[in-house]
């Protein structure tokens, strides 16, 4: 069953190439469909569309369709197109002609780009909230082996030292950066298309900012066609934040996967979060990191994915928008898995301590011994030259006690700044106003048990 139907039968070919994956896809829309319908409801109502009486059945049915989904227990029929059909039928089979009544003012277009605005607010907050946990976690590491010293690298080259305190330290002030562009990604999804229709707006008398105060939006794209042309952009904008979180992820999987490894030996795992060989019985692979770094380079790609999907094509809405779903959803959870993973697995790590003590990393310390030189009045590149002369015969023996103490350096940290800063960010999402929306929309006292 169609809503558009006109009393002709599509060909089957046809259909089933042209819903896709919409039936699973949508399942992930669902509740965001019911919340929709019930704002939509209420503005219908205050425009005299519908009744009181009416706006009080809708209301309703659509709690009890809300309690299926979050139960498990929705499911789209093989015969319907997508989760707002799905819907709309569930209500006109059991309220007849008044759940007929719910599409009036609005599109199959403008629905979908509220769901997936209200579906990617929602899981932008929940990467949001796994990042700060991952934060905290490489927070406490930092803190722990802040003394521990490391050789640092520069092209695959023993370079100078470092610390794991600095290393663990560095991948949590990265986050910060990531946050800061999901906080773009979640106001660019934070503004309310519903309304526009089918890319045109509508003759009825609707009340457009009273659907941005019931689902707590930030503000209402005003422009019909803007909120159309919306569809897209906002998906490759929540992409290109993702990829940033992946981003950070893949470097840091990558970091684990070498310094994990016997000729670096820097960190280790228990054997029991490894996998191991079908011939060679010695072998404990971080595949966990493996995966996550191949899983956080794929994500990268999605923005350019969805550029080249979508931006090429003139105003108003087109079919093509359909496979920003396919793109986009999957990998969300992946991030998702992966950043989950990605903490558990830090819970476990094992550092090397005493790694700094091999011979192997005894000119780490040369720049070092260059600058004490310069701090006793030698010209830099004088003892540059003395330092290298020593290390050429060598006679090049170091100090390997550290002192520096600039901000953000081996001896100093600043974790405190660091974390006043990511509590900066993170208190700038407007979280709270959103979710106080939605539970006034569904209170769970108006939730009745599902039979």
């Amino acid at each position: 069953m169609k809503l558009w139907d006109k009393g002709f039968k599509i060909e089957k070919i046809i259909e089933d190439f042209t819903v896709g994956n919409d039936r699973q896809l949508d399942l992930l829309l669902a509740k965001y469909d019911v919340l929709g319908s019930i704002a939509h409801a209420r503005m219908l109502q205050s425009i005299n569309i519908l009744t009181s009486d009416e706006l009080e059945k809708l209301e309703e049915e659509l709690l009890v369709i809300y309690k299926k989904i979050d139960s498990g227990k929705f499911k789209i029929a093989p015969n319907v197109e997508d989760v707002h059909s799905q819907v709309e039928i569930m209500l006109t089979d059991k309220l007849g002609e008044i759940g007929k009544k719910i599409h009036s003012g609005r599109s199959r277009n403008d629905q979908v780009l509220l769901d997936i605005k209200l579906y990617l607010r929602e899981e932008i907050h929940q990467i949001v909230n796994l990042c700060d946990d991952l934060f905290k976690k490489l927070m406490i590491l930092s803190q722990k082996y802040k003394n521990a010293i490391m050789p640092g690298y520069t092209h695959f080259q023993v370079a100078m030292p470092s610390s794991f305190g600095l290393w663990f330290g560095a991948y949590a002030e990265t986050l910060i950066d990531d946050l800061m562009l999901l906080q773009a990604a979640f106001r660019v999804a934070n503004h309310n298309p519903l309304g526009s229709a089918a890319g045109y707006g509508t003759s009825f008398p609707i009340n457009r900012t009273m659907t941005t105060k019931l689902l707590g939006f930030e503000d209402l794209t005003y422009n019909v066609i803007a909120a159309q042309m919306s569809r897209g952009k906002t998906e490759t904008t929540v992409a290109f934040a993702l990829s940033s979180v992946a981003s950070t992820l893949s470097k840091f999987s990558m970091d684990i996967c070498l310094y994990n490894s016997q000729n670096f030996d820097f960190v280790s795992f228990p054997k029991e979060m490894t996998t191991g060989s079908s011939i060679m019985p010695h072998k404990q692979n971080p595949d966990v990191f493996e995966l996550i770094r191949a899983k956080c380079n794929r994500i990268k790609a999605l923005s350019n994915e969805l550029q080249m999907s979508t931006s090429n094509l003139p105003s108003g809405y087109h079919r093509d928008f359909q496979i920003t779903k396919d793109i986009l959803f999957p990998s969300i959870g992946e991030l998702k898995n992966c950043l989950n993973i990605l903490t558990y697995m830090l819970a476990h790590i094992k550092v090397n301590t005493n790694i700094i003590n091999d011979d192997k990393y005894k000119l780490v310390f040369s720049v070092e011994e260059v600058n004490k030189e310069v701090l006793k009045g030698t010209p830099f590149r004088d003892a540059y030259k003395k330092v290298g002369e020593a290390i050429a015969n060598g006679s090049f023996e170091p100090d390997k006690e550290i002192h520096h103490t600039h901000e953000g350096s081996i001896n100093n940290l600043c974790n405190e700044e660091i974390a006043h800063k990511f509590t900066n960010v993170l208190k700038s999402f407007d979280f709270n106003k959103y979710q106080k929306a939605l539970q006034l929309l569904v209170p769970e006292s108006k939730l009745k048990p599902v039979i």
